[in-house]
């Protein structure tokens, strides 16, 4: 159908529809086909249902793979290499629909692919057939060698890919952290002065002064120490506290003063001997 040249060197083109994979149990099979069709068909009828609608792709087909890339952007979306192909088929019931099962390079698993094409189904599966009868040949002229320098440039270029995405990534967070840097430097303006650091309470924390160190004297030596400010202490009714030790006679009136003087009479009346007091009972008359 067509020329070696146009697949060996170049690629052929075709706009279809694209119904989805499925994962399948056996890597080829008319039966394992079909059941892979009238899944992918209801899943797709659901989704029309809530408005979505089929997607077209891009296929292009040549001694190395099938390629589906987005018909606009021409981005690639799925990459089959051709020696993972197992199995490719249009429906005789449905002249629209074609298939082919691929190996998944990752997850090492077989995906039926499934097309919708008014017109070219036939056409797209003979066309994937002569792509598999030229490379063969390929094959068998170059001893194999060339298929295993493919499966190299494939597993390089998907490598390729991984690193650029990962780059990609890399190159967002740096921006982030770039982002939050330059925040974390501006210093503070618009004419606010910088707020004390506050404890829980919301208080601003005691900070103790240092202490004045004492001037020295006009002769050398040391200065006095400080007197210390006499403070009034009052008791929690706001009288002064009463100290029988430094007060004098002349502080009381003549009648407290007369019964404090009794009470250190009978004071005086008690003994001390080795640690051990004595005082006299008054009732029994005796110590």
């Amino acid at each position: 159908m067509h020329t070696p040249e146009a697949l060996a060197k170049h690629f052929i083109a075709y706009n279809v529809k694209f119904l989805g994979n499925t994962e399948v149990e056996q890597p080829k099979g008319t039966e394992i086909v079909k059941d892979a069709v009238r899944k992918l068909k209801f899943q797709r009828h659901i989704k029309k249902s809530e408005g979505q609608k089929i997607p077209k792709v891009e296929l292009q087909i040549s001694i190395y793979g099938v390629k589906i890339l987005d018909p606009k952007s021409k981005e690639v979306q799925y990459n089959c290499q051709l020696h993972r192909i197992s199995f490719c088929a249009d429906d005789k019931t449905d002249k629209r629909i074609f298939t082919f099962i691929c190996k998944d390079s990752e997850s090492n698993k077989h995906l039926c692919y499934v097309f919708d094409s008014e017109k070219c189904a036939e056409e797209i599966t003979l066309t994937i057939g002569q792509a598999f009868d030229l490379a063969y040949k390929k094959f068998l002229e170059s001893g194999g060698k060339d298929v295993e320098t493919r499966k190299q440039i494939g597993g390089l270029q998907k490598r390729i890919q991984d690193l650029e995405a990962e780059n990609s990534e890399l190159k967002k967070q740096l921006q982030v952290l770039e982002e939050q840097l330059m925040i974390a430097q501006v210093p503070p303006g618009n004419g606010m002065s910088p707020k004390n650091p506050t404890d829980i309470f919301d208080m601003v924390p005691f900070s103790a002064m240092p202490p004045l160190a004492p001037l020295p004297a006009s002769n050398g030596s040391a200065p006095p120490p400080p007197a210390r400010p006499t403070e009034m202490r009052r008791d929690i009714f706001g009288a002064e506290p009463f100290d029988p030790f430094t007060c004098g006679a002349a502080d009381f009136p003549p009648d407290i003063q007369s019964k404090l003087d009794e009470m250190q009479e009978g004071f005086k009346m008690g003994l001390t001997v080795e640690g051990t007091i004595f005082s006299l009972d008054p009732l029994e008359g005796r110590c």
